[in-house]
């Protein structure tokens, strides 16, 4: 059977290990098991989600509304933004992939940087568009204000804090680089660790209302998965100016979040103290990896987000390292396939981090 020729160049993208396959392949007894690969909420999620989606478990049997209204209100309250510049999708990725498929095609160009995430790629090779990516390893915006010169690529993918290394640029900064940007250039902000960049370091703080007021041609995407404790609920949002989220509305399908996710997102919107002990919490255990760092004499990137990116010595290969972390029970993301001798550590509670650096410890 023949499929898509485009398919050809594709790599699926690697998630971190679920704890049922580590009880497969070592049989490990999974309360032996600690997953610090996938970033997610330690704490879990809101007492108040949970209850809330519980007393709707009876509804699982009917389509949700598809409409999302109560979702998109509560979004364009707390970001005080209007509801037709607001889109939800099954996680911000999902918003990625519609973004490129209204904008790019085979003759579509699209910059992003040398360390970002995977499914900027991933999606782009979906239409054949031509991928560009900096020399850099954190962000810099005068390599990629140079190449946007060079090369005047469809769209720009801006990851900040940035997904896999943690390193986040100064709003100004990067609204001083949109400006320069033609308007029919779509430029992506990819926020979906700033409630934790916001927390440590207000300079780094986008805000989508000021990115959309000042700018037709920028979309702003944000998750509950991370700092709202809902990985498996799978609900991401954009925001933007009003004629875009009408374009991407064409191509997302019916019923694409849950009765139970929209739910449970709604609710954890209005959690605050849920999220601020989460990331005041992520901020103080970050202290002690940044201690094992220095006592184990390798580097870590300054991190805004709920992880961390341990950058290992030349005697140290980190998919050697992951491998025995693994196998002792303990899940973290080896980044070699990034290009870089690192691995990077999902921030967990004060107990999993203990088990962690005494592990890593013997190994490294």
């Amino acid at each position: 059977m023949k499929f898509n020729a485009k398919m050809q160049d594709i790599k699926n993208y690697e998630a971190g290990k679920p704890i049922e396959l580590v009880v497969r392949e070592f049989g490990i007894e999974p309360k032996d098991i600690i997953k610090l690969a996938s970033n997610e909420n330690p704490n879990g999620c809101s007492l108040k989600v949970q209850e809330a989606v519980s007393k709707i478990i009876s509804k699982m049997a009917l389509y949700p509304d598809d409409s999302m209204l109560g979702l998109k209100k509560a979004l364009s309250k707390r970001f005080d933004v209007e509801d037709d510049n607001v889109i939800i999708g099954s996680g911000s990725d999902q918003v990625i992939e519609f973004l490129i498929h209204a904008k790019a095609n085979s003759n579509s160009k699209i910059l992003m940087n040398s360390i970002t995430f995977a499914m900027y790629e991933i999606y782009a090779k979906h239409v054949g568009a031509q991928i560009l990516r900096t020399s850099s390893q954190e962000h810099d915006l005068e390599e990629f204000y140079k190449l946007y010169l060079e090369e005047k690529p469809s769209i720009i993918f801006i990851c900040t804090p940035n997904n896999p290394t943690g390193d986040a640029i100064e709003a100004v900064k990067l609204f001083e680089f949109v400006k320069k940007i033609d308007s029919d250039t779509l430029v992506v902000v990819d926020g979906a660790y700033m409630e934790y960049a916001l927390a440590k370091d207000a300079s780094k703080e986008v805000k989508p209302k000021d990115l959309i007021n000042q700018f037709d041609n920028v979309i702003y995407l944000g998750t509950f998965s991370k700092a709202y404790g809902l990985g498996g609920m799978r609900v991401g949002y954009g925001i933007a100016d009003a004629k875009i989220i009408k374009e991407l509305y064409k191509l997302r399908p019916p019923f694409n979040i849950t009765t139970l996710s929209l739910e449970a997102a709604t609710v954890a919107l209005e959690d605050e103290e849920f999220v601020n002990k989460s990331v005041v919490d992520n901020f103080n255990e970050m202290k002690r990896y940044e201690e094992f760092a220095k006592e184990q004499k390798i580097d870590i990137i300054n991190s805004y987000t709920n992880f961390v990116t341990l950058c290992l010595n030349s005697s140290q290969k980190s998919s050697k390292v992951a491998d025995l972390l693994l196998r002792k029970g303990m899940i973290v993301r080896d980044l070699s396939g990034y290009g870089i001798n690192a691995i990077r550590v999902t921030v967990g509670t004060k107990e999993q981090n203990s088990r962690f650096f005494e592990l890593a410890s013997k190994i490294l």
